[in-house]
C-alpha cells in the first residue's frame, strides 16, 4: 500500500513538473514586467501577435524555418531507411556491425563541436574543402558566408550526423522479417530487388509512417543551437528562424511576451500539422498515432 501511495505521489509530482510551467503561457497575451510578474501585468490581447504577423523579420523566419525543415526532411528521412535496407542485405556481420558504428557516431557529437568542424572545414583560407577546391584550380569559397550554401550547410551536415542514429529503428523492424519468407523468394526465383521491395520494405511501412507523422508534427521546430552558432551578419538573411528569432527577442532583447507569442504561434502551427498528418495516416492506411 505504502508503495502504491509513492508511486502516486511521484506521478503526480511529474505532472506538476511538466504541467504547471504551460501556465506562463499567457505571457504571449500580456505586457509582462517582471517587476509586477505574471498575475501582475496588463493584458495586452492579440497585440504581440499582431506585432509579430507585421515585424519585418516574420516572412524571412518562416520561410527559412520551413526550407530548413522541409529539406530535412524531404532529403533526410529516407536516407536511414534506405541505409537500413541496404546493409541487411550485407552477409559479412563484421563489414555489417563496423559500418553501423562508424554510422552511429556521428550521433554522439555535440552540437558545439560538430559547428567548429564545419567552420574549420570551411575556412576560405585554411579549410580542407577550399584547399581542395584550390587543387583542382578553382577559387576559394567563403561557404558560411553565402546566404544561398547555408541551408546546405544545415542540412547535409545533420544528414551525415544522424542518419546512422536514424536507422536504429528500421534494423530493430527489419530482424522481425520471416526468414521463411525470404527462403521462398529465393526458391522462386526473385532477386535481391524484389526481396526487398516486397518482403522488407512492406514490413517497415508501418513504422515508416509513424515516424513520418513525428517529423511532421516539428516541421516549425528547426534547432536553435546549430543554427545560431552557424549564424554570423552576412548569412542571417537564410539562416535567422523562428528559434533563433524567439531567443533574441525574448532573452537578448527582455521582449519577454513578443518571444513567447513567437514560440506559442511555433507549438500551435506544429500541432495542427501532426493532428493533419495523423488524420490523414489514419484515413488512408489505417495507421496513426492516436
Amino acid at each position: 500500500m505504502n508503495w502504491k501511495k509513492s508511486k502516486s505521489i511521484q506521478t503526480g509530482q511529474k505532472k506538476q513538473f511538466a504541467y504547471k510551467p504551460m501556465y506562463g503561457i499567457i505571457i504571449a497575451f500580456k505586457d509582462y514586467s517582471m517587476r509586477k510578474g505574471i498575475t501582475g501585468s496588463p493584458w495586452s490581447g492579440f497585440d504581440n501577435f499582431q506585432r509579430l504577423f507585421s515585424s519585418y523579420w516574420f516572412p524571412i523566419i518562416l520561410k527559412n524555418t520551413l526550407t530548413l525543415s522541409g529539406l530535412s526532411l524531404v532529403l533526410g528521412f529516407p536516407i536511414p531507411i534506405i541505409l537500413a535496407l541496404t546493409l541487411n542485405e550485407v552477409s559479412n556481420k563484421r563489414f555489417r556491425k563496423g559500418f553501423q558504428t562508424l554510422s552511429y557516431a556521428p550521433h554522439f557529437i555535440s552540437t558545439v563541436v560538430l559547428c567548429g568542424m564545419l567552420t574549420l572545414f570551411l575556412n576560405p583560407t585554411s579549410g580542407v574543402i577550399n584547399r581542395f577546391l584550390s587543387m583542382l584550380g578553382s577559387d576559394t569559397v567563403n561557404f558560411l558566408q553565402e546566404p544561398a550554401m547555408y541551408k546546405w550547410i544545415y542540412v547535409l551536415s545533420g544528414i551525415w550526423q544522424e542518419m546512422g542514429w536514424g536507422s536504429i529503428i528500421y534494423f530493430a523492424t527489419l530482424s522481425g522479417v520471416d526468414r521463411a519468407l525470404l527462403e521462398a523468394a529465393d526458391i522462386d526465383g526473385a532477386s535481391r530487388l524484389q526481396e526487398i521491395w516486397y518482403i522488407n520494405l512492406p514490413v517497415l511501412v508501418a513504422t515508416i509512417l509513424i515516424l513520418l507523422i513525428l517529423n511532421c508534427g516539428s516541421l516549425l521546430s528547426v534547432g536553435y543551437e546549430k543554427v545560431y552558432l552557424l549564424q554570423n551578419p552576412t548569412n542571417l538573411s537564410a539562416s535567422e528562424v523562428i528559434s533563433t528569432f524567439v531567443y533574441k527577442s525574448g532573452l537578448e532583447k527582455a521582449d519577454f511576451s513578443f518571444g513567447a507569442a513567437a514560440d506559442l504561434f511555433n507549438s500551435v502551427v506544429n500541432t495542427i500539422v501532426l493532428v493533419l498528418a495523423n488524420t490523414i495516416s489514419r484515413r488512408t492506411t489505417q495507421t496513426s498515432l492516436f
